[in-house]
């Protein structure tokens, strides 16, 4: 099949039940803080693209798969799919192990998070699972190594699952993008590096991308962009993507295959609009790739990144306040740029 004739995307790996706790600032050990509220919803890299896909365009088709466990959890992300118009067909149910939780807090000074997980049913998750044979997308979008554990380990004389399932993919003529979590280097860098050859694309933030290619990055907390610059650029000379991008709350950097690089600011997000930063790499990933799918400039691709994981950062959730992709850019364009 030629991929002119392809359209849409199939997201693989992580649907998580987030529960979006908001507290008054993140305390240190042994410290108290205020609990301010809570909501639930889906997360996750498969969750977070898929559904926020949609939004950008109802008319784009997704497909998704996972592995949810048969309990409320899985049925509300079941729900999840179907009122978003995911096709869930891949989305397994599973009675061996609950479905994956995420307690997501939210500081309220900050707007930064903390991660706490519970895996679940993602720990039975295996390449055996994905099943492109019949899919039309264009793009796979895979994550996230390091929750998933049997994914994680060697698998039918690959480094690891997650080599397997791309290169099944790209077998299938799918294009190929892969989102990590900010987990400890050395965890990313063992898993993420033997994927590089079996990508088309890799969109990463600030700290994964120092992972990955063992530049530091990040100084006393601040992003260095021309560091970021040349550790893309390190990481695309080591893998076969045709585009990797870098991100941070306040700018994107990104190469190609063709030498091209380019920087561009984030959105200048008002600060009473932001809620918190959950999900706006997804946002951003999202953004991004509806780009590439429809043929845009890289300039033009960046853009809707940024403005769709602004439009993002105004709920507490991943997906829940992301647009249209034109109402995105109209957000952005009235907020102004950095």
């Amino acid at each position: 099949m030629a991929t002119g004739e392809r359209r849409g995307f199939i997201t693989g790996g992580t649907w998580c039940v987030d529960y979006n706790k908001r507290v008054s600032f993140w305390p240190g050990e042994d410290g108290i803080a205020e609990y301010l509220g809570e909501e639930r919803a889906g997360g996750g890299s498969g969750c977070n693209l898929a559904l926020d896909m949609r939004r950008l365009d109802r008319s784009m088709p997704v497909e998704t798969i996972s592995l949810v466990g048969d309990d409320e959890a899985g049925r509300f992300l079941l729900q999840a799919a179907d009122e978003a118009g995911v096709d869930r067909r891949q989305m397994q149910v599973t009675s061996a192990a609950g479905t994956q939780i995420t307690d997501a807090f939210v500081s309220e000074k900050t707007k930064r998070r903390v991660h706490l997980f519970a895996s679940g049913a993602a720990n039975l998750l295996t390449p055996e699972h994905f099943d492109f044979s019949a899919t039309r997308a264009r793009w796979l979008h895979l994550g996230l190594p390091g929750v998933h554990a049997r994914m994680d380990g060697a698998a039918g004389g690959d480094a690891n699952g997650w080599v397997s399932v791309l290169k099944k993919a790209r077998a299938a003529g799918l294009k190929t993008n892969l989102e990590l979590c900010s987990l400890a280097p050395e965890i990313l860098a063992r898993l993420a590096r033997p994927c590089l050859p079996h990508l088309d694309a890799l969109i990463v933030n600030d700290s994964e991308i120092a992972a990955l290619s063992s530049i530091q990055t990040i100084t006393d907390g601040v992003t260095d962009p021309a560091a970021c610059e040349r550790a893309a650029r390190h990481v695309l000379e080591h893998g076969a993507m045709q585009l990797v991008a870098a991100h941070w709350p306040a700018m994107a950097v990104a190469v190609t295959r063709d030498g091209a690089a380019l920087r561009m600011a984030s959105v200048s997000v008002p600060p009473d609009e932001a809620l918190g930063a959950n999900g706006a790499g997804d946002a951003f990933a999202s953004g991004l790739l509806y780009g590439l799918h429809e043929g845009w400039a890289l300039e033009d691709c960046l853009r809707l990144a940024h403005a769709a994981a602004a439009a993002s950062l105004r709920s507490l959730s991943t997906t829940g306040a992301v647009e249209d992709w034109r109402a995105c850019l109209a957000l952005a364009q009235n907020w102004g740029w950095r």
